[in-house]
């Protein structure tokens, strides 16, 4: 209810941030070779060609999801943004192959811990691309997400901003 009422005399929910789970050139979605990415099928957010080879948390959350292979992982906010981080394009071909992944379904962890480690090098000789897209999966909760596309980030760089309804 009360937040009807500051809508109504024009004021907006929170901002949200999110930083950069790896280091690297950030692009926007549009620019990823993978239709589900790309249009935002799954969540608005950015891609980053990563320069690193590990993945963090890139705020407090839970583990909702990660996959075995070490290719993605799910998480949940403190602040209630679920995000999706998934490492390459197609990589869950290579079912577990040059990943190590360090957190399980149900963890709790907090900004900066290690979720995920790669080989990006190997992952890339093996003919994949590494882009590693960051979706805010529950876009639509949100009146806006905007990404720091076009520069280079480092770990936990601000990488997203969304701004609640």
């Amino acid at each position: 209810m009360f937040t009807k009422v500051l809508r109504s005399f024009g004021m907006r929910g929170r901002v949200l941030t999110l930083d950069a789970p790896i280091s690297g050139d950030v692009i926007p979605l549009s620019e990823v070779n993978d239709q589900t990415f790309a249009t935002g099928l799954l969540g608005q957010g950015v891609a980053i060609q990563p320069t690193g080879t590990r993945v963090i948390a890139p705020a407090d959350a839970k583990v909702e999801a990660i996959f075995p292979t070490g290719h993605a992982v799910a998480l949940n906010t403190v602040d209630g943004l679920d995000v999706l981080i998934h490492v390459g394009l197609d990589t869950v071909q290579l079912e577990g192959k040059h990943f190590t992944v360090h957190a399980q379904v149900g963890d709790i962890v907090h900004k900066g811990d290690v979720l995920i480690e790669f080989d990006r090098e190997a992952i890339a000789a093996e003919g994949y691309d590494v882009t590693v897209p960051i979706l805010v999966c529950n876009s639509v909760e949100f009146s806006s997400i905007k990404g720091s596309v076009g520069v280079h980030v480092e770990e936990m760089d601000q990488l997203i901003v969304a701004r609640e309804r």
